[in-house]
C-alpha cells in the first residue's frame, strides 16, 4: 500500500514563478502578488485542503545569463518583480490554524545573529508553524549587488552554511534554558539571567559573542529544509534538514536524487527515512481524462519560449541563448545549481533533451513534470510517483494562480483521501509535530541538539560568570 501522500504549494513572492507566461492567461491572479488579499485566499485554500504547508522560494537577484541580459526576465516577468518572503506569512497565519510555512532566505545575504531573530520572530507569531529553507544562493547578479565582484564558489559556499547553522543553533536552541523565562510579575523579574547564556562564537567566517536576543519561541529552531541537490548540497542536507525539497524532470532522475539522499542521511548516522522528501510537479486535473487534456494544452499556448530559457540559464549559470533550438543539451560544470544540468543530462539515460525541448518543457510547470487527467488519473500517478521514487511528497507549483491549487483540492484530495493516503485532518500543535509526530523540538540526535546546555559544555559561557 502507498504510504501517505503529502502536498506543499510551492510559490513566490513574484509574478511567474515556474510558469513564465502564463500571468496572461484571463484566469491567473499571480499579478495580484503585492496584495495581501492574494495571500490570505491561497492560505484558506491550501489549508482547506490540509496541505503540510507553503513553500516560498526566493531569490536577490535577477535572470540575467540569458543572453547576458535581463531583457526577458523583465519583459515576461520571470521571477521579477519579486518582494520579501517573510512579510507575508503573518498574514496567512491569521487565517489559519494549522498550514506551516516554509521560506526561503540564502546564508549568504545575511548576518546569521539578525536573521536568527527575524526567525524566532516568525516562528512565535505563527505559534510554531515556521520553516526555514536553507539555500546558498546561485545568481551572480545578486552577489554583485551585495559588493561581491563575483559569487563565492559553489562548494565553499556549503562551508560557509555549516558555520552559519552552528551560529543559528547556539543561539536558537543553547542561548536561552527552558526554565530562564519567568514572567514573575510580583518579584519584577521576566527572566532568570543566570540562565541566558553569550554564545560566545568565533569561527572562520562569523564571530558572534552574545545571546540570542529572542526569547525561546515554540520550536526554538524552525522546521529545517533544504534544496540543494549536488553532492556538496546533499551532504550538509544529510546534516542539517528535516525536509529536502528536490527538482528533476523525470521519475528515473528523481529516484537517483532520494537514493543518494537517503544514502547520505546513514553515512550521518541518521535514519534514512527521519527525512521527508519533496519532488516538484505541477498538476492539471479536470472531471475527465479529455477535460484536462484540453485545460493543458491551452496553458501550453501561453508559455514562453524565452521566459523557459530565461529561468533554466539562471538556474544552471549556462547561457542557452548561444546554442540552436535543436542542440541536444550537455553537461557544464558551473556555479550556479549543478545538479539542474545534471537532471537533464546524466540522471536518466534513456532520454536526451534539445534546447527547444527543455525551453517549452519549463515554461509550463518549470523543472518538474507535469501530471494531467481526471482525479482517478492524476491520483494514479501520484501513487506511482510515490512507489517507485521513494519520495514522501510533492511540492505543488502552480501554473495558474490560485486556479491550479483550487483545483488540486477540489478534485485529487477528496480521491486520494478515499484511498487512505491523505491526512483527513492535521495533527495539533506546531510545524514540526504535524510532520512527524514528534515534540516541538529539533531531535535529540540531530546536529543542532549538541548546542544545548552551552553553560554546562563551559562554564564560562554564562552572563554571571562573566559579570564577576
Amino acid at each position: 500500500m502507498t504510504k501517505q501522500i503529502r502536498f506543499n504549494a510551492f510559490e513566490m513572492n513574484c509574478v511567474a514563478h515556474q510558469s513564465p507566461g502564463l500571468w496572461r492567461h484571463p484566469l491567473d491572479r499571480s499579478t495580484e502578488y503585492k496584495d495581501i488579499e492574494y495571500w490570505t485566499d491561497l492560505a484558506k485554500i491550501l489549508e482547506r485542503g490540509k496541505f503540510d504547508g507553503i513553500f516560498l522560494a526566493d531569490v536577490l537577484g535577477i535572470y540575467d545569463v540569458y543572453h547576458g541580459s535581463n531583457e526577458h526576465a523583465l519583459t515576461g516577468a520571470v521571477q521579477v518583480p519579486v518582494n520579501d518572503p517573510l512579510q507575508i506569512v503573518p498574514a496567512m497565519a491569521a487565517v489559519t490554524k494549522h498550514l506551516g510555512f516554509g521560506v526561503t532566505t540564502s546564508i549568504s545575504f545575511e548576518h546569521p545573529y539578525p536573521f536568527a531573530r527575524r526567525m524566532s520572530t516568525l516562528d512565535h507569531l505563527t505559534k510554531g508553524r515556521a520553516g526555514w529553507n536553507i539555500v546558498t544562493s546561485y545568481l551572480e547578479s545578486g552577489s554583485k549587488n551585495l559588493g561581491l565582484k563575483t559569487q563565492v564558489s559553489h562548494d565553499n559556499r556549503y562551508n560557509i552554511a555549516d558555520e552559519y547553522l552552528e551560529v543559528l543553533y547556539k543561539l536558537w536552541e543553547g542561548s536561552w534554558e527552558n526554565e530562564a523565562v519567568l514572567r514573575d510579575k510580583e518579584r519584577g523579574i521576566f527572566a532568570d539571567f543566570t540562565k541566558v547564556h553569550p554564545i560566545q562564537h568565533e569561527g572562520q567566517y562569523f564571530t558572534v559573542p552574545g545571546i540570542h536576543v529572542c526569547e525561546p519561541s515554540p520550536q526554538r529552531t524552525p522546521v529545517l529544509y533544504q534544496a540543494g541537490a549536488s553532492s556538496r548540497g546533499q551532504k550538509f542536507a544529510s546534516q542539517n534538514a528535516e525536509c529536502v525539497f528536490i527538482s528533476a524532470p523525470t521519475k528515473v532522475a528523481v529516484k537517483q536524487l532520494v537514493k543518494g539522499i537517503r544514502t547520505k542521511l546513514v553515512e550521518e548516522g541518521r535514519d534514512p527515512n527521519s527525512v521527508l522528501i519533496y519532488t516538484m510537479l505541477s498538476i492539471v486535473v479536470d472531471e475527465t481524462d479529455e477535460k484536462a487534456q484540453k485545460k493543458f494544452e491551452e496553458y501550453q499556448s501561453y508559455g514562453s519560449y524565452d521566459g523557459g530559457l530565461t529561468l533554466v540559464s539562471g538556474w544552471s549559470g549556462v547561457d542557452f541563448s548561444q546554442y540552436q533550438s535543436t542542440d541536444q543539451v550537455e553537461y557544464i560544470e558551473t556555479n550556479a545549481i549543478q545538479s539542474l544540468l545534471d537532471s537533464y543530462v546524466k540522471a536518466d539515460p534513456n532520454r536526451v533533451w534539445t534546447i527547444e525541448e527543455i525551453a517549452r518543457w519549463t515554461s509550463v510547470g518549470g523543472n518538474g513534470p507535469v501530471i494531467v487527467g481526471s482525479p482517478t488519473t492524476v491520483a494514479d500517478r501520484l501513487q506511482e510517483w510515490i512507489e517507485e521514487t521513494d519520495i514522501d511528497g510533492f511540492n505543488l507549483a502552480y501554473i495558474l494562480a490560485h486556479k491550479t491549487f483550487e483545483d488540486v483540492v477540489e478534485f485529487v484530495v477528496p480521491e486520494l483521501q478515499r484511498r487512505g493516503v491523505y491526512q483527513q485532518e492535521y495533527r495539533e500543535g506546531t510545524l514540526r509535530e504535524k510532520l512527524f509526530a514528534q515534540g516541538p523540538h529539533l531531535a535529540e540526535n540531530h546536529r543542532g541538539a549538541k548546542f544545548r546546555n552551552l553553560s554546562k559544555q563551559d562554564p564560562t559561557l554564562s552572563i554571571e560568570k562573566q559579570i564577576a
